[in-house]
C-alpha cells in the first residue's frame, strides 16, 4: 500500500465539501527558490484556500538536490514533495528522502533504489490526496516506463482514493502530453516539471483529468532556467564544465491551483498563476 503521512502544512478547510484543491509549485531552485515560495505562499493560500500543497522540490538545495534541514524547512509549509532526477545529488537528501514517506523520488527507478515513488496524505475534512512523482526517459536516463509505472501506482492508490495528481518530470512535451492522455480518466492531473519554463496549455481533458506541460519554476526570471546567466552562456560558448549557481535577482513563481470533485477524482478545473515577488 502506499505509504500515508498526515500533511505538515496548515492547509485551508475552506470549500464545499464534496471538493478538493490542490495547489502545485513548480520546481524550487535554491535559496531564491524557497525566498520566492516564503513569499508568495501566504497570499496563494489566502486566495485559494487549497487542501494540500505540492511542489517539486529536487532542486531546492543550492539547485540541484535536497538536504534534511532544508526539507524539515519546506515541509512547514508545503505537504508533499515531488522530485526527479536531480534528487540524487546530495547524499544526505538521499538519507532524509529514505525516512520521510513525503518526499518521493520517481516512482519508475529501478527496484532497489532507496525512497518511494508514491504517497497518500491525509487533509482537512477527511480528504485524501495520492500523489505519484515520475520521470521522463526521453533525452534522459533511460529508467523503467512511467506509463506502467503509473499504472500500478494509480491501482494501488485508489483503493484509499479517487484524487491522484500525477508529476512527470520529462524534458519532452511529447512525452508529456502523451501521458496526460494515457492517463485521463485515470488520475484528477498529470503536471510537467523539469524544464522550469511554463507553458500555456493548461486544461481538462475529457476525460476529467486536469494537465499542464510544464508548470515552470520557483526563482529568477534573470536567469537561464534559474541559474546566473553568465555561467549558462559561458557553457554554451565553451562547451566546458561549469559549476552552475542559482541566480538572485526578480524572483517570480509559478504554480497551478487544481479544483477535484472529492467524490469522482475528476478536476473541476485548473488555474494557472506566475507571480513576481516585490522587492
Amino acid at each position: 500500500m502506499p505509504d500515508k503521512s498526515g500533511p505538515a502544512g496548515a492547509a485551508g478547510a475552506a470549500g464545499e465539501s464534496g471538493r478538493t484543491g490542490v495547489l502545485f509549485i513548480g520546481d524550487i531552485i535554491g535559496r531564491p527558490g524557497r525566498n520566492a515560495l516564503r513569499a508568495v505562499l501566504p497570499g496563494l493560500r489566502e486566495k485559494y484556500r487549497p487542501h494540500f500543497v505540492v511542489a517539486n522540490g529536487e532542486n531546492a538545495a543550492g539547485g540541484a538536490g535536497m538536504t534534511e534541514e532544508i526539507g524539515r524547512d519546506l515541509f512547514a509549509v508545503v505537504d508533499v514533495m515531488t522530485s526527479g532526477n536531480h534528487i540524487w545529488d546530495k547524499k544526505e537528501g538521499i538519507a532524509f528522502m529514505e525516512s520521510q514517506p513525503r518526499l518521493l523520488r520517481p516512482a519508475n527507478y529501478p527496484p532497489g533504489n532507496p525512497g518511494r515513488g508514491t504517497v497518500v496524505v491525509e487533509g482537512p475534512g477527511g480528504r485524501k490526496l495520492g500523489v505519484v512523482s515520475l520521470q521522463g526517459r526521453v533525452f534522459m536516463e533511460p529508467i523503467d516506463c512511467p506509463f506502467r509505472a503509473a499504472d500500478a501506482a494509480v491501482e494501488l492508490i485508489k483503493r484509499e482514493t479517487p484524487c491522484i495528481l500525477v508529476d512527470l518530470h520529462a524534458e519532452a512535451t511529447s512525452e508529456k502530453q502523451a501521458l496526460g492522455w494515457y492517463m485521463d480518466g485515470k488520475v484528477s492531473a498529470v503536471v510537467g516539471t523539469h524544464t522550469h519554463v511554463p507553458t500555456a496549455d493548461e486544461r481538462v481533458l475529457p476525460g476529467g483529468t486536469a494537465y499542464i506541460s510544464d508548470v515552470g519554476m520557483a526563482g529568477s526570471r534573470e536567469s537561464v532556467i534559474g541559474i546566473q546567466k553568465e555561467q549558462a552562456i559561458g557553457k554554451f560558448l565553451l562547451a566546458r564544465p561549469v559549476r552552475f549557481e542559482p541566480a538572485k535577482e526578480d524572483l517570480f513563481l509559478c504554480c497551478v491551483y487544481i479544483e477535484i470533485d472529492t467524490a469522482s477524482g475528476r478536476a473541476l478545473s485548473i488555474t494557472r498563476e506566475l507571480i513576481g515577488v516585490r522587492s
